[in-house]
């Protein structure tokens, strides 16, 4: 059996060889204590640097998703307080229309005018809240690109497209609110039986009865439309809360698959840096003797 001939040379490169790969697991060790990341690069772990992408690609979207919903929420925000003044402004027309039918046509010509005149400021401050906006884009107005759902003499200037914010992959919410709807069409349009009204205290009191009638439909109709934008906010309202809560914990698992276990790593650092001082320590005893050591 040959005996293989260890020289000084081949001991000092074997030495070297593992007091580096000794370091440059300490390096790494290193790096990751202080970015606080077990994946630094890909190569680090293939697996989880693809888990990884994946999460965040999915974070990404449901803070989109979120996003959505706070615009939507923004729109049928601005609907309810826009129906609820109406409400106010409807009941009011309602007391004053009563009022008018109390007196009939036996009434003074002066009272009924100024409930006549009541009327009309009620009507216009309707027009006013028909265009309520949102973000410069009326909330009753379809995807009208005008600043205004209704012209001045009550005639509709928006169109019949409807504004929709997805909440989810598959949950999708109409945030505008129709027109048609709300405020009614044709004769039975609410600014045009508040017209009517306001005429007939001064022409012809015996219609008030039926101007009435119409009158409460048209306060139905407001109601309705309360109940929808308050169900479709709670809906988005819903779905703003599944987004936020999916991108916690999808953020929780980018942490577990990246983040480094600190206690157990500032352990291993511990234990290779005791290592390589045990390693430079045995080096330098084998290493010592040099050729002045055998010429002596």
């Amino acid at each position: 059996m040959s005996a293989i001939r260890v020289t000084e040379r081949s001991m000092s490169t074997n030495v070297m060889t593992g007091l580096q790969a000794n370091i440059s697991r300490l390096g790494d060790l290193q790096n990751k204590l202080s970015s606080g990341k077990e994946i630094a690069r890909a190569s680090d772990s293939p697996g989880g640097a693809v888990m990884a992408m994946q999460y965040r690609s999915d974070i990404a979207s449901l803070k989109q998703f979120s996003r959505n919903a706070a615009d939507g929420l923004g729109w049928l925000s601005v609907a309810d307080t826009a129906l609820t003044s109406a409400m106010g402004q409807i009941s009011r027309a309602q007391e004053l229309v009563l009022s008018g039918l109390s007196s009939g046509s036996g009434g003074s010509v002066q009272g009924r005018e100024a409930i006549a005149l009541e009327i009309e400021n009620i009507r216009d401050s309707l027009v006013g809240v028909a265009n309520s906006t949102y973000l410069d884009r009326p909330v009753f107005g379809g995807t009208t690109a005008g600043g205004v759902a209704f012209n001045a003499d009550g005639s509709y200037a928006g169109d019949g497209g409807k504004v929709e914010r997805q909440g989810s992959t598959n949950s999708s919410v109409r945030v505008d609110t129709k027109a048609s709807d709300v405020f009614g069409t044709g004769t039975q349009q609410l600014f045009t039986v508040l017209a009517q009204i306001a005429t007939d205290l001064r022409t012809n009191p015996d219609a008030l009865g039926g101007d009435l009638t119409k009158l409460n439909t048209s306060s139905n109709l407001v109601q309705s439309a309360v109940s929808s934008v308050g169900a479709r906010y709670n809906q988005l309202e819903k779905l703003q809360q599944s987004a936020d809560a999916g991108v916690n914990d999808l953020t929780s698992q980018v942490s577990e698959v990246e983040d480094i276990d600190l206690p157990k790593t500032i352990t291993e650092l511990t234990l290779q840096q005791t290592a390589y001082q045990a390693a430079l320590a045995a080096t330098a005893r084998i290493i010592q003797p040099s050729l002045v050591d055998f010429l002596r």
